[in-house]
Order: C-alpha cells, then sequence, then structure tokens
C-alpha cells in the first residue's frame, strides 16, 4: 500500500457553541479520489478550511508528507503541494485568462519572481499546458468576468493545474455544469488521478461521485458516519435518510 500523502486525525473546530467538525480523521493517497458526502452543513467545507489554514483547529492535526502543516497560514500551505478551488471560484476578474493562471504558478508575492528566466519559461509553459488542457486556449486574453459559468469553472481548474499541486482539495467543482462539461471535468480528475495526484473533492451531484470516487466519507453533524467504497455507502439506507433528509427514517 502507498503511504497517504495527507493524514488527518482528529481535527476539530467549534463555533459558539455548534461543532461544525468534530474529531474528523482523513487520509489521501496519491492517484485516489475520495469523496466527502453529506447533507448541508455537515462539516465538509470546513474541513477543507481546517486543512488549508484558512481556519484554525480547536484540536486534531494534519501530516503532509509526515511533516504538521498546523498553524501554517494557507499560502505556505499552497506551497507545499495543497491546491484548493471554493465553491465561489474567487477569480481575479479583471485579469486575463491567462494571467489568472500565470498568477497561481508563481511563488512570491512581489513583482519579480524567483528563478530567472528559466523558472518564468517553466512558469509560462506550465500556464499554456492547463490553458490547453482545459480548454481555454482560445480565451487566454479574455477577462475572466467575460466568462460563461462554464468556462469560470474550468479557469479555476486550470489555476490548480498550473500550480502542479499532487494534491487537490475541490469544492462542489462540477456543480452547475452541463452533462458535456461534466464530461470534460471527469476526464481532467481521472487524468490526474493516472498521474499520481491525490484528490478530494466535496461534491453533491452523486452521479458524480459515483463515476469519479474510488471511495467515500460520510459527514454529519461534523462528524465521519461512515468510510468505503461508493457502492456500499450510496446504498446504505440509513446514510440515504440522511442526506435526504429524512432523519426519522435514519434512526
Amino acid at each position: 500500500m502507498t503511504a497517504p500523502l495527507l493524514i488527518c486525525e482528529g481535527l476539530s473546530r467549534s463555533f459558539g457553541g455548534v461543532k461544525a467538525v468534530a474529531g474528523v480523521s482523513l487520509s489521501l493517497t496519491a492517484g485516489m479520489v475520495t469523496a466527502l458526502v453529506g447533507p448541508n452543513g455537515a462539516g465538509k467545507t470546513t474541513c477543507f478550511n481546517l486543512i488549508t489554514g484558512n481556519l484554525r483547529a480547536d484540536a486534531g492535526k494534519a501530516m503532509l508528507r509526515g511533516q504538521s502543516i498546523m498553524g501554517l497560514k494557507p499560502h505556505q500551505v499552497a506551497r507545499q503541494g495543497v491546491a484548493r478551488s471554493f465553491q465561489d471560484l474567487r477569480l481575479f476578474t479583471h485579469m486575463s485568462v491567462r494571467d489568472n493562471v500565470l498568477a497561481a504558478t508563481e511563488t512570491s508575492a512581489w513583482f519579480w519572481q524567483p528563478g530567472g528566466a528559466a523558472a518564468r519559461r517553466a512558469r509560462e509553459a506550465a500556464t499554456e499546458e492547463a490553458l490547453a488542457r482545459t480548454g481555454l486556449t482560445a480565451l487566454a486574453e479574455a477577462r475572466a468576468m467575460d466568462l460563461a459559468y462554464a468556462e469560470r469553472k474550468f479557469l479555476s481548474m486550470a489555476r490548480i493545474l498550473a500550480a502542479r499541486a499532487d494534491i487537490w482539495l475541490l469544492d462542489e467543482p462540477a456543480s452547475g455544469l452541463d452533462l458535456s462539461s461534466r464530461r470534460r471535468f471527469g476526464e481532467l480528475l481521472k487524468e490526474a488521478r493516472r498521474q499520481g495526484v491525490a484528490i478530494c473533492l466535496i461534491e453533491h451531484n452523486l452521479d458524480v461521485v459515483t463515476e469519479l470516487a474510488d471511495r467515500i466519507a460520510f459527514l454529519d453533524q461534523g462528524k465521519v458516519l461512515a468510510e468505503g467504497e461508493p457502492e456500499a455507502i450510496l446504498r446504505d439506507p440509513k446514510l440515504a435518510a440522511i442526506y435526504f433528509g429524512d432523519r426519522e427514517d435514519a434512526a
């Protein structure tokens, strides 16, 4: 068995009296897609925020390649090879598509980047490759704000591709996509999995989960209720009742 790239143990976070995440343990392995599934408010996005440093955990730990990343800031976690997408995309809307992607390859906040001309050419090559893989080459000079919704989704994915991270945390990446776009998205993830990327996605479309996920972690009220292969998890009547809001049937 390949050792997991990322191991989380006992992650917890409360907001006032609400336990948003309560002792979540999770591992992400190279070449595998893990889906976080559960009803709204289950704590899925909060888990991502704890891993990436957008929120501080009250308890627990996150180990990346055997080293703790707890307490690191989001940009520091990103530079360790953890790429993340958001439900609201968070693009630089007034910048061009190409510049949005190029920005994801830069390793410093300074206008001038380290590494000289060779490093600049490598960043530009990564940008052009990401644009090609997401079908955005022809739109490279367009402003992000002028893209259609699906194109913005793929721009978000292009930024992740260009960063060449080996762990992807994707928050509802297929939401709002038509069938053709979902298929393109699925091919991107399958190719990344073949290349050894560890992927974790939050997704409410169970067809997408069934097609792409190797395993599922089912969350409810901040806790992992079950983990396993998609078929077993999605066929569990108690979990289905929780997911669709019928908690009396789940009792």
